[in-house]
């Protein structure tokens, strides 16, 4: 997810303002709006351009880089024929602020919201197919009991909620067993266990049994997902067709499940899915049960670590309690 730096300040008087240590400056003073700057240029690959997308004249946007490089003791940023490059120094310093700056917006947004009222406000990022079998529910239980939170539902695939997440756009992620190793990142919880179906052509010879088994399908080709979208869903199916005794062999990537579907169809490929699915409409497909125990889907939700606002505790608390019915 591609982030935008704008609205910065003039930091004109940057240099002269840091104050220094026996000589050397304190990287606790060099200004936010500098690194942003920097940013943008990595962005665009050129000064010139980027002083186009910050509005700022080229000189201004060229003594904020120099007061960088002032405050860091080095260079961050090299000429090329084409515009400009990073330093060995401007690619540490890009790959450790990023997440920094996108921590202090979300902060920043966090305390307007508050200092404005808006308390009660929950940005939910979720799974479209999990709605009716479980968020729909859930959204009631806390409009009953709690009116006065405005929600607002974000339709992402799983690696968009996690990167939502870590920008602080959302609240909460919905999501599956790819939020698992992000345990230690953020507060998550484990929902429910779920069953797995099978989406089969409904040509398939495995088509006409109610139930199958996990091995049955290990002639088969899986529709695969891209890591970025759907982290570890490849290394999970990896898994579970191990166990079952075979190796998974993965065909065309998807990010969608419609088009896995389709895939399904069109390619004579298969797919597993939990079943919460079960109901969705896909003509030229059958969902069978796959009847291996072990076999399951986590159904997690994930939140940012600190102390939750009284509108992310009642959601929490009401889908736990329509979930675990």
């Amino acid at each position: 997810m591609r982030r935008h730096y704008h609205g910065y300040r003039d930091p004109a008087n940057a240099r002269s303002s840091l104050p220094s240590c026996g000589g050397r400056i304190l990287f606790q003073a060099v200004n936010l709006d500098l690194v942003r700057s920097f940013l943008v240029v990595l962005e665009e690959g050129s000064i010139n351009r980027a002083a186009t997308r910050l509005h700022l004249a080229q000189s201004t946007l060229t003594r904020q880089i120099q007061a960088l490089e002032h405050a860091l003791g080095g260079r961050v940023l090299e000429r090329t024929s084409t515009g400009a490059a990073p330093t060995a120094a401007g690619h540490a310093l890009a790959d450790g602020m990023r997440a920094i700056l996108d921590s202090v917006d979300a902060t920043l947004a966090n305390a307007r919201r508050l200092a404005q009222g808006q308390h009660d406000q929950l940005r939910i990022g979720y799974l479209l197919y999990a709605t009716g079998t479980h968020l729909n529910p859930a959204l009631a239980a806390l409009r009953r009991d709690h009116p006065e939170v405005k929600v607002k539902l974000v339709d992402l695939s799983p690696g968009e909620q996690i990167a939502a997440l870590r920008a602080g756009s959302i609240d909460l992620a919905v999501t599956g067993q790819e939020g698992g190793p992000l345990a230690g990142e953020f507060y998550s919880r484990r929902l429910a266990q779920l069953p797995l179906l099978a989406v089969l052509p409904d040509s398939h010879p495995l088509a006409a049994r109610p139930v199958i088994k996990l091995a049955d399908l290990r002639d088969e080709i899986f529709v695969g997902s891209p890591e970025r979208d759907m982290p570890g869903r490849n290394r999970w199916v990896t898994k579970l067709c191990r166990r079952a005794g075979f190796r998974a062999r993965f065909g065309p990537e998807t990010t969608s499940l419609a088009q896995a579907f389709s895939m399904v169809v069109s390619d004579h490929v298969v797919t597993i899915v939990p079943d919460y699915v079960q109901n969705a409409p896909a003509p030229g497909v059958v969902l069978r049960r796959i009847a291996d125990t072990w076999a399951t889907w986590d159904f997690i939700v994930l939140w940012q670590r600190g102390r939750a606002g009284p509108a992310v505790r009642a959601f929490l608390e009401a889908l736990a309690a329509t979930t675990a019915r």
